[in-house]
């Protein structure tokens, strides 16, 4: 049915392998699910995704390699890897905080991001953005509009939509939003973003991407700025070895790949 409908790709939200890792995380489906859907998509669509979360409490180094190994069985074009955060108010949350489950380390996180991102781009799959790994031709024309800064528009409840310079997020609770909707009104928030707040996100999309920070381009773009801080900042992150400049594009050293958003937060102007 969707094949018919025009649609041409499809996003499997698997997180892991393991039932004990699911379980923990409170998903509704189990491995044996994950593996039988991945089969039915790949019989009837060449562009597919899988969705894997790692850095998960009590789950292993070698579980977390058994998670790339078995997406590797299956040939997926695209695997988008995160790391899982603990969110507030979660079942999750709650049990770390009664010392029922162990928070994961972000050494061990670390290690875990490092070897997939060895592993895949090793074979082949392009680190186009922090988090996803695709083949070539594969990468996600949807996460390439988000990290390029371009317009976007979205539908239904808790969808968020972005002009260049305006963020609309819609609100999350289904019946408020279909009531609203009936009344002719649409139920959202929104957010001017200033200069400060358009260059912050453009330094932390660059480092996060394959394309990095064009140093020109902000220098060209925020001339009405003081940039002089950030030039600082920058020499200082080049000369201990967390960033990489070529040719004025700047990039995270593979070493500080992992605290690539950490480094951008450093990098952020105050307003």
């Amino acid at each position: 049915m969707w094949k018919k409908n025009g649609i041409n790709r499809v996003s499997l939200g698997v997180q892991s392998f393991f039932d004990s890792d699911l379980v923990l995380m409170n998903r509704s489906h189990n491995s044996k699910a994950a593996i039988n859907s991945i089969k039915k998509i790949k019989n009837n669509f060449n562009n597919f995704s899988i969705d894997l979360i790692y850095g998960i409490p009590h789950s292993s180094f070698d579980q977390w390699k058994k998670n790339i190994e078995t997406a590797l069985q299956y040939d997926v074009p695209h695997i988008s890897t995160y790391v899982l955060t603990v969110e507030p108010k979660t079942a999750l949350k709650k049990l770390i905080e009664n010392k029922k489950i162990k928070e994961v380390k972000d050494t061990d996180q670390k290690l875990q991001f490092e070897f997939v991102y060895d592993l895949l781009t090793k074979i082949g799959y392009s680190n186009y953005e922090f988090s996803s790994f695709a083949k070539p031709g594969y990468e996600c024309k949807n996460n390439l509009t988000y990290w390029k800064r371009e317009k976007y528009i979205g539908f239904g409840p808790s969808a968020h939509s972005f002009d260049g310079t305006t963020r609309k997020w819609n609100i999350s609770n289904n019946q408020k939003y279909i009531e609203k909707i009936k009344v002719n009104k649409l139920p959202q928030e929104s957010e001017t973003l200033s200069e400060i707040d358009i260059l912050n996100e453009t330094i932390m999309i660059g480092l996060r991407t394959s394309d990095g920070v064009d140093l020109e381009s902000i220098k060209f773009k925020f001339s009405n700025l003081n940039l002089d801080n950030l030039i600082k900042q920058i020499d200082h992150k080049v000369r201990v070895g967390a960033l990489i400049k070529t040719n004025n594009i700047l990039y995270p050293s593979k070493d500080y790949k992992f605290l690539t958003d950490g480094l951008a937060s450093d990098l952020f102007l105050s307003k």
